[in-house]
């Protein structure tokens, strides 16, 4: 059984449902005047979308699963990707 559910976690597949979209996102930071908030938002529009950072978000959170999605998790890939 741990290897199976090993297995399973291994290959497990992150995705994002709902409106994800350079407008709901800049929507989210709008009002957000951190210099991290920023820098996404620069990183995007030099990504020209988003597909690039949900496929990084998604293939870097893969490895938080076992211990847990948080949203610290998830603010820190978010700061990885814009520094990239």
């Amino acid at each position: 059984m741990k290897e199976l559910a090993r297995y399973l976690l291994d290959n497990l597949y992150l995705d994002f449902q709902g409106d994800v979209s350079v407008e709901t996102i800049r929507g989210f930071l709008r009002e957000d005047d951190s210099r991290d908030a920023r820098r996404v938002l620069s990183k995007i529009i030099e990504d020209k979308g988003i597909d690039d950072m949900l496929l990084v978000l998604a293939d870097c959170l893969k490895e938080n699963i076992s211990q847990g999605v948080t949203d610290d998790s998830v603010g820190d890939q978010l700061k990885i990707y814009a520094g990239s």
